[in-house]
């Protein structure tokens, strides 16, 4: 491990010190390895401002960690059922709500991309920006030619923050494998060299710009999904310039219920979209926190969804689309047999596992959970039966498929918010 990378070691111990997110999540650091670094950490006597709740130190902690951190923050902030409410609310500040940088220098990035006087390329410029994450910020504008369109911008230095974080996750990585009793099993180097690769896509904005447009056309004239057009004379690499949509967001039950949505068909309808992109297209949104999701309610009985932010998006080899394909038949129709044959034709476990036992084992996790809908499932149980199971049978972790299974932890968390009696 690099001098720099145990500094930043050091640092982000400090935070969680600071913000006492060590005792909220009950961290061994004293007990093990780590404990020299705990005990040295010049953060160790240093606590913030103690009037913060709870969820306000864990969301500042996450700030402070920079734009990796903020997204853990993001993927946390739908789980209603595995964290404190107040936690869960703070956290979904992350999703839009991260201090921005100054409007000036947004507009000073914009104007050296164009390579012309901001008046030259629009007619108005808002410098208060509308929405601030983890990696860019967004701000309203107005073409010469009159279109509302969102300009959004990529956080200066955000690359090498990175980079940084990047690097200290590799360390990590390596220690990991080094003293972990199961370590192999969980393909460490491989899981961060996939996220280190979407998140180097995410910093190109042509590249978002061109997975919106695959995205559109897709679902282009769909009354389901709209996606936002890209203005390609006005983006750049570090400057995206896109349709402005007006919606609600899908976080804000209350207007929704205001306005009398159908939450049972929106909810359906978001089944339906997920598996359209997953199984025919080959090509789904894989950052579906609220923060970039809408909903349209002109026709509160056929609500339409409006998608944003489209800078990590997720697709399979024809191998595992056609494995998570038959996976999920078999799983619709309760043949747990079949499930694991195809677990281990897949390769995803052994060839040497007991295949009547595997079957068995998965029985018991599913089970109990057809024919119920969300809010009759426990689903810290279920995760803690899934791992037990994951463990027994020692399943490798498959990188390739850490995308997809973020974006289902997302989606029944967003299922739960809207629609709890959904099966």
């Amino acid at each position: 491990m690099r001098i720099s990378t145990f500094f930043r070691f050091i640092h982000v111990l400090g935070v969680l010190h600071a913000h006492q997110i060590d005792r909220l999540f009950a961290l061994g650091w004293k007990r093990h390895f780590l404990g020299v670094a705990y005990w040295l950490n010049p953060f160790l006597w240093c606590r913030t401002d103690k009037s913060l709740s709870v969820g306000a130190h864990v969301r500042e902690a996450f700030i402070a960690l920079g734009p990796i951190f903020i997204k853990l923050g993001q993927v946390l902030s739908t789980r209603h059922d595995l964290l404190p409410d107040d936690i869960v609310q703070e956290l979904a500040l992350l999703q839009d709500r991260v201090p921005p940088f100054c409007g000036k220098e947004a507009e000073a990035i914009v104007v050296q991309a164009l390579n012309a006087p901001i008046e030259q390329s629009f007619s108005s410029f808002q410098q208060d920006c509308l929405a601030s994450a983890s990696v860019a910020q967004v701000h309203v504008a107005q073409l010469l030619s009159g279109e509302q369109v969102v300009v959004k911008v990529i956080r200066p230095g955000i690359a090498k923050k990175i980079d940084r974080d990047v690097r200290l996750l590799r360390g990590m990585a390596d220690i990991f494998m080094r003293w972990g009793a199961d370590a192999k099993r969980f393909k460490p180097h491989q899981v961060i060299d996939e996220f280190a690769k979407h998140l180097s896509l995410e910093l190109d904005l042509v590249h978002e710009g061109a997975n919106a447009a695959q995205l559109g056309r897709h679902f282009k004239q769909s009354p389901l999904l709209h996606v936002p057009k890209v203005y390609w004379s006005h983006s750049r690499k570090n400057v995206l310039v896109m349709e402005r949509i007006w919606g609600v967001k899908i976080s804000d039950v209350d207007t929704m219920q205001k306005l009398g949505v159908d939450f049972k068909v929106l909810a359906e309808n978001g089944v339906t979209i997920f598996f359209t992109q997953l199984l025919k297209h080959n090509f789904f949104h894989a950052d579906m926190h609220p923060g970039n999701i809408f909903v349209d309610c002109t026709h509160p009985a056929r609500p339409r969804y409006m998608a944003v932010d489209f800078g990590i998006m997720g697709s399979l080899s024809k191998q595992d689309q056609r494995y998570i394909a038959e996976n999920l038949l078999a799983f619709f129709e309760q043949d747990y047999q079949r499930v694991a044959e195809m677990h281990v034709r897949s390769g995803w476990i052994s060839p040497d596992t007991a295949i009547e036992d595997f079957a068995g084992s998965i029985r018991a996790v599913c089970e109990p959970i057809f024919q119920k809908s969300f809010k009759d499932i426990a689903y810290a149980q279920l995760l803690g039966r899934l791992l037990g199971v994951a463990e027994q049978y020692a399943m490798p972790v498959q990188p390739q498929l850490l995308l997809l299974q973020k974006t289902l932890w997302n989606i029944e968390g967003l299922g739960r918010l809207l629609y709890p009696d959904l099966d």
